[in-house]
C-alpha cells in the first residue's frame, strides 16, 4: 500500500480538479441554458453513463483490447530498436535518421492508409496505437543507454565483460529511468491511437461510439465516451507511474 501511495495521490489531486470544472461546468449550464445537443449538463451525461452502461461497457472492450495490444506492441518494438541502434552502432547510424523522417510526417495522416493497408478489424487499430506509442519509448530508451558513463563502461572493459554483457548489466539497468520516462510518455497516447484508428474505420469501439453519435446529435452520449476515455487514459498513466517505481525504485523520478 505504501507504493501504491503516489498513485493514489494522482488520483485524488485529479479527482478534485474534475470535481471542480464539473461544478463549473453544471453552474454555466444552469446559467445560459444552451441546447441539450450542443452542450449537455453533467448529469445528463452521468443519466447515459447509467442508462447505456452495458452498451459502453461492450465498446470499452473493444478499445481496451486495442490499446492493450498496441501499448504491448508498440514499447517492445521501441525497447528491441533502443538496444538494436545502440548495441549495433552502424544499423542505428542507418535506421535512426530514417525513423526521424518517418516521426516527422503526421502520424495521423497514416490512419487511412492503415485501414486500406489492415482492413476495419483489430490489425490497423493496434498498428495506429503501436506507431503513436513506439517513438517515445524508442527515442528515450535509446537516449539513456547512450547517455552512460563512459568510465563505468572503461571500468567494465577491465573486466574483459563481452559488449553484450557490459549492455545488458551496466547500460540497461542505468537507462531503465530513461525508458520510464518514455513510458510515462506514450502510455497515455494508447488511447489517442486506438480512437483514431476507430474514427477512420470501424464497427466497434468508443471511437465508433463517438463517431455514430456526433452524427446522430446525442452529444450526452459524445461526452459519455469521453469520459470513459479520460478515466482509461488516467489509469493508464498511473499503471505506467507504478511500473516505473517496480523497474527503478532507486532513481529520483520514480518515486
Amino acid at each position: 500500500m505504501r507504493g501504491l501511495a503516489p498513485a493514489f495521490q494522482v488520483v485524488g489531486r485529479t479527482g478534485r480538479a474534475v470535481l471542480a470544472v464539473l461544478l463549473l461546468w453544471q453552474a454555466a449550464i444552469l446559467v445560459v441554458r444552451p441546447p441539450r445537443f450542443m452542450l449537455p449538463s453533467p448529469l445528463d451525461v452521468a443519466a447515459t453513463l447509467l442508462a447505456r452502461h452495458a452498451f459502453l461497457l461492450r465498446e470499452t472492450g473493444t478499445t481496451l483490447v486495442e490499446i492493450a495490444l498496441g501499448l504491448g506492441c508498440g514499447a517492445g518494438a521501441g525497447l528491441l530498436l533502443a538496444l538494436a541502434t545502440v548495441a549495433l552502432p552502424r544499423f542505428g547510424s542507418l535506421v535512426w535518421p530514417l525513423l526521424l523522417v518517418i516521426q516527422a510526417m503526421p502520424v495521423f495522416a497514416l490512419a487511412p492508409l492503415l485501414v486500406l493497408w489492415f482492413g476495419f478489424g483489430l490489425a490497423s487499430k493496434v498498428t495506429m496505437a503501436a506507431l503513436i506509442i513506439f517513438f517515445p519509448v524508442a527515442s528515450a530508451f535509446a537516449d539513456g543507454l547512450r547517455r552512460t558513463d563512459p568510465d563505468l563502461l572503461d571500468a567494465t572493459a577491465l573486466t574483459e565483460a563481452t559488449p553484450f554483457q557490459a549492455l545488458w548489466h551496466v547500460r540497461v539497468p542505468l537507462a531503465l529511468p530513461a525508458l520510464v520516462t518514455g513510458l510515462r510518455v506514450a502510455a497515455p497516447l494508447a488511447p489517442l491511437g486506438a480512437v483514431i484508428g476507430e474514427w477512420v474505420g470501424a464497427s466497434g469501439g468508443l471511437g465508433f461510439v463517438m463517431l455514430q453519435a456526433n452524427a446522430r446529435m446525442q452529444t450526452d452520449l459524445v461526452f459519455a465516451a469521453l469520459a470513459i476515455l479520460a478515466t482509461v487514459t488516467l489509469l493508464l498513466r498511473v499503471l505506467a507511474d507504478a511500473l516505473g517505481r517496480r523497474l527503478a525504485p532507486w532513481a529520483p523520478e520514480t518515486r
